[in-house]
């Protein structure tokens, strides 16, 4: 047996050495093991008898000690026989000898280092399942404990130089595990030393194991030394490199000491084995701190150099993944180990990151100092994981992170070689093909970047794109149309044998598309065909270098197109729907792309003689038929006598098609000639104008009659037979109001940029009819809700969301907006006009405005019976940007000739308000489809997303910096009209006082247009000025451009001002119109007009006083209303405004205090349907939103309050405390508000608010409390009374809850109880910490309800005795703190909280 030795700091580590020297030459054998077995069993010493008396059996061999009794039971009953055993302490020494004799032996040694078996049952177990060892057990006796460690380690070096046992069990590594997770270390510096000698002298193998197990083992108190002890060893060891960092990261150490450490393996990192990299770099990241994070990331960076530790071919190996996995060389086994070691490190680093917000921005400060684009290195080694990231970008919702995932794929692809380039293509197809809208917009995006950004790399990889043809069952129209342009450009753009098969391919797919009988696919066949034929037909003139004439199309070209064109025309015109979609496409091709001309020469030709052929006749011949209906040629803006002049052929074409089909009386002359459908005029005369516009550059003299020609109609005013028409009837006249429309808003698409004054003003005369047809359109509705009605265009998004079943009616003419025309014949058959433009035309003005009924709904809150046709948007031909360019139009001259060409007489016409506000209504709504940000514009809940962008097909292909600078252009004409409206409310102001829209002497159809148009100039500004891509550098000169506007407004302009001054004098300018806003829709609009302003600002503090004034100001103010009317104000602008106001007022308290104080008791003192005198819009009605808005608010705002701590100067904590006392002082006045307005909405913000107030009161106050009450004993004494009142209110309406059963107000009663509970206590604390405990005592409230009146229930004579109780307890606290001021008045200020509790328990 090795001979006993201490182990201290004072011995000498060669001693050690020694013995573990001895005890390896006197191995134990079996045999020696065996012969000592029997003895030992039948050995009768102390250890033997305290450990049976305990309850455990020893056993030998190969079988468990065996535990009678539970773990802490055996602990204890041991611990209790030694301290009670007659010689204690000296059995301790007795105990410990027995133990050393009895695990002389090795097996049995073993035997008590492995867990024990235990007898009994675990149901009657009190502790775990799982059995410690003996040694283990004891170790957990405090006085055997060290006497156990210091047998352990006398014991433990006969086994370091040994082999494992055949059983697989390392001896060091038991023995090290008993110290384990020890729940008490008595000398925890001791074990600290034995254990750092220990590794010392160990093997390397087991010192790794040793110093790995070091925090598991020793005690916080005990991390500093063992720190130093570790630090000491790496210097002098660095094959411990690994384990030391990965303990010094876990163990509680100085930051010095790191710092050091770190250092010291920073110098090392060039030379140390890439094994050990992921533990160091890891360790590295870990010691860092804010102060030393970039100088630390910047060296890591330049040290860390991946190529010197691994050779090139294994470290590309380690990022494309081993295919090969079968190989069993040893160079293969290499390569895989380092593969994983490369993958560590950059996990580790991933890891920091993503999850350490010091080290991300360190690294990325640390590449931004990178100055000299030579030291960015191209990894192109590691493209997978480029492309990973990329891909895992573009899955995100924030737009930022997408456009970076795209531009990381555009880089790639741009930068690398070429099967990284394929790999960019198939990761950009499978986004495309993953059915996610929002990825495939972006990957077509990128692809259509890439083919211009390098065609020949694309044409490639084609075939990978091609692929996507098998997707597109799922994918929207302008989706289909980039692919196809894609593809298009690929296969055509330049001969390419290569591309061929493309061709081909994409010729079947569309021939496939097009023969379908399901009208879906057919639509994608006519998308594909056109954008396919545009890109073949593409005038390269300006691209090439050869001559216009040999640069135009080949004659095989010409072919191919004109071909391609026919199939598509055949193959559609069996279906109006179909032949609507391929006239808009085929303009929207010719809008976007400069055809060659033969080309262009041969669509124009046809398509011009089409339309006159199916649309235009001649007006001395006009169609004969028994129609149900007089057919009339109207809204001619020329006069025509019988033999000359031409009239678009409507109602016919509708009636062929609708009734005579129906009832089969189609004629031989019918069917021997198609008819074309009338749903195909507005489409087709899209593509005739826009055909001769690119034809003749611009100029539409061509087809100009068709803008003063009338249509054949029929009366459309319904007048008194309203009622009695059939539903056929009715469905036939909106049919035709619906085409007519749709004619007239594509003739004002079409001349709308004519600068001809006479063109002009027939443009103007057009704005007219439509609002005309607009509101007889409205009366249909109104009496046909149901009326199927065709629809404007008929791309996939539109059919997805029709509002209306298909019918048999329907079916024939479901799209609609269509318009045509024909060039008339030159000469002198101009004539007079005397019937439609006028400044002076006051009757049809007024007749116009006198009908707006839906504006007087709007504005005065009535339910008539009508329609609005805002829901009806997508039924109407899409207004072109350009249309706006009307809202220039001030005066325009319009010279009247006689027969002979001469001036006979002029007139003067300019837009009327019914016309500017029909156009401002489009284009707001434009507005906010393109420049709202989609957080904002919410799709309503079982709404498809696509539905918010129907009807404006033609503004989606283009981008909201196009809509935003075409908006800016036309600031200048909408500030005008601004500037005149507001005139024109202030000169109405000045005449009428007290403004009634409805009362008399009021034009009320005026006053709601003007205000209309108001309301939405207001909206476009803040919807252009609240534009997020105004943050972006490329649009900064725009937003220039727009201040600039409304600053020249106030001043003449003045080069080069800065933004901020640009800002301040367009916040000034907008915020002039406040003094003429006729409605609070418009007021709230102004304000948020403002605050976009203000937010572009860097010093916005200045303004923001402005906004909350103004906010008062509208507020405070009495607006027009019906004399039926309860309220003109919306609930939820009502909620805005008030929130804007309290949210920018400089003191929120005192506006709080204002409305509830001043505001509030005004409106209780007036009748019954008054308003408050100083809060004209707080009224009964309204109360609740103010109550709301002023509850969250006041919340909201001392949840802002720091709390303040006791180190805090003395005035900090008197300010905090007024603070208090004013917040407690409002929040206890809106809380009595409920005595008087107990609604149940009032109740339910009561109940909600209340409680989060008593919570911020519990975090915020009660902390400033505990450190003020002995100084300002008055003000808490105050401020806990006046609490007091208001959680007491608190409980009633808990009670009032319950009684009422309501589900909506008793939810909050659970959390609002507990809080108040909570709230006693934390009051308690407050007064033990001020020495006051006795001043604290409890007692009980009756339960009542709002009224104050007490609730009856089972328990109320125990209620009625525990008040008298009470009474006398109040009595006696009082007489007893008589003595002491401290306490009485803490008994007074608590009483309230103490009730609360105890009334919350009685509940």
């Amino acid at each position: 047996m090795v001979s006993k030795r201490r182990l201290s700091k004072s011995e000498d580590k060669e001693t050690l050495t020694e013995d573990a020297s001895n005890a390896r030459k006197q191995p134990l054998s079996k045999k020696t093991k065996k012969s000592h077995t029997y003895e030992d069993e039948e050995n009768d010493n102390a250890f033997v008898k305290l450990l049976k008396t305990s309850g455990i059996i020893l056993k030998t061999g190969e079988s468990q000690n065996q535990l009678a009794v539970d773990q802490i039971v055996f602990q204890k009953k041991l611990f209790q026989t030694l301290r009670k055993h007659p010689s204690y302490p000296k059995i301790i020494e007795e105990f410990v000898s027995g133990l050393e004799s009895y695990i002389e032996d090795q097996d049995t040694f073993r035997n008590c280092l492995l867990s024990c078996e235990r007898l009994q049952d675990e149901e009657a177990s009190l502790g775990t399942s799982y059995s410690k060892s003996l040694i283990k057990l004891l170790l957990g006796i405090d006085i055997l404990q060290p006497a156990i460690i210091k047998t352990l380690f006398e014991k433990l070096p006969e086994f370091l130089f040994e082999s494992v046992n055949s059983d697989g069990i390392n001896m060091p590594q038991l023995i090290i595990s008993q110290l384990k997770w020890l729940d008490r270390v008595v000398d925890g510096k001791d074990l600290t030393t034995k254990i750092m000698q220990l590794i010392s002298i160990a093997p390397v193998y087991l010192q790794h194991d040793f110093i790995t197990s070091l925090p598991e083992i020793l005690g916080d108190s005990q991390h500093a030394d063992v720190g130093k002890e570790l630090s000491d060893l790496l210097t002098e060891n660095t094959s411990l490199t690994v384990p030391i960092l990965d303990v010094l990261s876990s163990l509680r150490l100085d930051p010095q000491v790191l710092s050091k450490v770190r250092r010291l393996v920073m110098g090392k990192l060039s030379s140390v084995k890439l094994d050990d990299l992921p533990v160091i770099i890891k360790f590295i990241l870990q010691s860092i701190t804010a102060t030393d994070a970039l100088e630390v990331i910047s060296e890591l960076r330049e040290r860390l150099d991946l190529q010197h530790c691994i050779l090139p071919s294994r470290f590309q190996a380690s990022q494309s993944k081993l295919k090969s996995k079968g190989r069993t060389s040893s160079s293969g086994n290499q390569e895989n180990s380092d593969e994983d070691c490369v993958f560590l490190l950059f996990d580790v680093i991933k890891s920091a990151v993503r999850y350490e917000k010091t080290i991300s921005e360190a690294w990325i400060k640390a590449i931004e100092h990178i100055a000299p684009e030579s030291e960015h290195k191209v990894l192109k080694d590691i493209c997978p994981s480029i492309l990973s990231l990329a891909q895992n970008l573009l899955h995100s919702l924030d737009q930022s992170i997408i456009l970076f995932g795209s531009l990381l794929y555009k880089y790639v692809f741009k930068f690398f070689d070429t099967y990284c380039q394929q790999e960019v293509i198939a990761a950009l197809v499978t986004h495309v093909c993953s059915g996610n809208e929002a990825e495939v917009d972006i990957a077509l995006d990128v692809l259509l970047e890439l083919v211009v950004l390098n065609l020949s790399a694309m044409r490639l990889n084609a075939v990978f794109v091609k692929g996507i043809l098998d997707y597109l069952d799922k994918m929207s129209p302008r989706q289909i149309r980039k692919l196809f342009y894609i593809l298009s450009t690929l296969a055509f753009s330049k001969q390419h044998e290569g591309s061929s098969h493309i061709q081909d391919d994409m010729h079947l797919v569309v021939r496939k598309q097009l023969s379908s009988t399901i009208f879906k696919y057919k639509l994608i066949g006519i998308i594909g065909a056109v954008t396919m034929a545009g890109i073949m037909a593409t005038d390269r003139s300006r691209s090439s270098s050869l001559t216009q004439g040999k640069a135009d199309l080949s004659n095989e070209q010409y072919t191919q197109v004109t071909s391609l064109l026919q199939l598509v025309h055949s193959c559609s015109k069996q279906s109006p729907q179909a032949s609507v979609l391929y006239y808009d496409e085929f303009a929207n091709m010719i809008q976007g792309a400069k055809l060659a001309p033969k080309a262009l020469e041969w669509v124009g030709q046809t398509i011009f003689n089409d339309f006159q052929d199916a649309f235009v006749v001649d007006l001395c011949a006009v169609p004969k038929g028994d129609y149900p209906f007089p057919v009339k040629a109207l809204y001619g803006l020329e006069e025509y006598n019988n033999h000359d002049g031409i009239a678009i052929n409507l109602l016919p074409l509708l009636f062929s098609q609708d009734f005579a089909e129906d009832e089969g009386r189609m004629t031989s002359q019918e069917s021997d000639h198609k008819l074309v459908s009338p749903l195909c005029l507005a489409p087709y005369f899209r593509l005739l104008r826009l055909c001769v516009e690119r034809q003749h550059n611009g100029n539409l003299e061509e087809i100009d009659g068709l803008l003063d020609c009338p249509l054949l109609l029929t009366d459309l005013e319904p007048g008194e037979r309203l009622e009695s028409m059939s539903v056929k009837e009715l469905s036939f006249m909106c049919s035709l109001i619906y085409l007519t429309l749709n004619w007239f808003r594509e003739v004002v698409n079409a001349f709308c940029q004519q600068t001809s004054p006479e063109m002009k003003g027939k443009v103007l005369a057009r704005l007219k009819h439509i609002v005309e047809l607009q509101r007889i359109l409205e009366k249909y509705l109104a009496v046909t809700p149901d009326c199927s009605s065709p629809l404007a265009t008929f791309d996939l998004e539109t059919l997805d969301v029709t509002p209306h079943a298909s019918t048999a009616v329907s079916a024939k003419i479901k799209k609609q907006g269509i318009t045509g025309g024909r060039k008339r014949k030159a000469g002198g058959s101009k004539t007079s006009s005397h019937d439609t433009l006028s400044k002076e035309d006051d009757s049809e003005c007024n007749s116009t405005l006198s009908n707006r009924g839906q504006l007087e709904k709007e504005f005065k809150g009535k339910e008539e019976k009508t329609v609005s046709l805002q829901n009806y948007h997508f039924l109407f031909r899409e207004l072109d940007m350009e249309v706006f360019c009307i809202l220039h139009c001030g005066l325009v001259t319009k010279f009247i000739l006689d027969t002979e060409m001469h001036t006979e007489s002029t007139e003067v016409v300019q837009l009327q308000p019914p016309e500017l506000l029909f156009l401002l209504e489009d284009l707001s709504h434009k507005v906010k489809n393109m420049l709202t940000p989609s957080v904002t514009r919410r799709v309503p809940f079982l709404k498809s997303k696509g539905s918010q962008n129907i009807g404006l097909s033609h503004l989606q292909q283009r981008s909201s910096q196009e809509i935003a600078h075409c908006i800016v252009q036309l600031l200048t004409p909408m500030c005008n009209h601004l500037e005149n409206i507001h005139n024109y409310f202030q000169c109405l102001a000045a005449e009428n006082q007290d403004i009634v829209v409805d009362g008399p002497g009021m034009q009320v159809q005026e006053y709601c247009l003007m205000s209309s148009c108001y309301q939405r100039l207001l909206q476009i500004f803040h919807g252009l000025f609240a534009w997020s891509g105004f943050f972006q550098p490329e649009n900064q000169n725009l937003l220039y451009s727009a201040l600039e506007v409304l600053t020249n407004r106030l001043k003449p302009r003045e080069p080069d001002q800065p933004l901020e001054e640009m800002l301040s004098q367009s916040f000034h300018y907008l915020q002039n119109f406040h003094r003429s806003i006729p409605s609070f829709q418009s007021a709230l609009y102004l304000i948020r007009l403002l605050m976009v302003i203000l937010a572009k600002s860097t010093a916005p503090t200045q303004n923001k006083g402005k906004i909350a004034s103004l906010a008062r100001h509208f507020l405070c103010r009495v607006w027009p209303s019906g004399e039926k009317e309860k309220s003109s104000i919306p609930n939820d602008q009502l909620h805005d405004l008030l929130s804007i106001y309290l949210e920018h007022t400089d003191s929120v308290l005192k506006a709080i205090e204002e409305i509830a104080g001043v505001g509030v008791p005004e409106l209780i003192k007036s009748s019954k349907h008054a308003s408050s005198s100083t809060f004209p819009t707080l009224t009964r009605h309204t109360f609740v939103i103010f109550f709301h808005v002023m509850m969250a608010e006041l919340e909201k705002t001392v949840k802002g309050l720091q709390a303040g701590t006791a180190s805090d100067s003395q005035q900090i904590h008197e300010e905090k405390l007024l603070y208090w006392n004013m917040a407690v002082r409002d929040f206890s006045i809106l809380i009595n508000l409920i005595k008087v307005f107990d609604s149940r909405p009032v109740l339910h913000v009561c109940l909600k608010y209340g409680r989060l107030f008593v919570e911020v009161f519990l975090k915020q106050c009660m902390p400033l409390l505990d450190f003020s009450f002995r100084k300002h004993r008055e003000d808490v004494l105050s401020l806990l009374e006046t609490f007091q009142l208001n959680t007491r209110l608190l409980h009633h309406l808990c009670g009032h809850s319950k009684i009422h059963q309501d589900m909506k107000l008793t939810k909050h009663v659970p959390l609002l109880k507990k809080t108040l509970e909570l709230l006693v206590c934390r009051v308690k604390a407050m007064l033990i910490l001020n020495n006051c405990r006795e001043a604290f005592w409890l007692g009980n409230l009756k339960n009542r309800d709002l009224q104050g009146e007490e609730i009856i229930s089972q328990n109320s004579q125990e209620s009625s005795a525990d008040d008298s109780e009470n009474d006398a307890s109040s009595q006696v606290s009082k007489s007893k703190a008589a003595g002491d001021g401290e306490e009485d008045e803490a008994s007074d200020g608590e009483k309230e909280q103490d009730s609360d509790e105890n009334d919350d328990d009685s509940d």
